[in-house]
């Protein structure tokens, strides 16, 4: 189990990337959140089994409606989230 922290840049609000990226997350067996930054980009939390944090992520960045507008990502481990079930989108 492992949890990471991504940030996505690039023209990634205002695209239906939250909505995409949690339509996504239904294909997972992962948990998390997904939410807007005030600088622009979109900060996902997401928690799972090693491989399924992996492939969401590289699902999201590679395959998905929205992966053109990704210029660039920060992915880092984190602890693992408390008390998160199923995947939402916050404000």
């Amino acid at each position: 189990m492992k949890a990471k922290r991504v940030i996505f840049e690039g023209r990634v609000q205002g695209v239906g990337f939250r909505y995409t990226t949690k339509d996504l997350a239904r294909g997972f067996e992962v948990c998390g959140w997904v939410k807007n930054l005030p600088d622009g980009t979109v900060e996902l939390q997401v928690m799972g089994e090693d491989d399924e944090v992996e492939d969401f992520i590289k699902e999201i960045a590679e395959e998905s409606a929205v992966a053109h507008h990704i210029k660039n990502l920060q992915a880092t481990e984190i602890d693992l989230l408390e008390n998160v079930t199923g995947f939402s989108i916050v404000s």
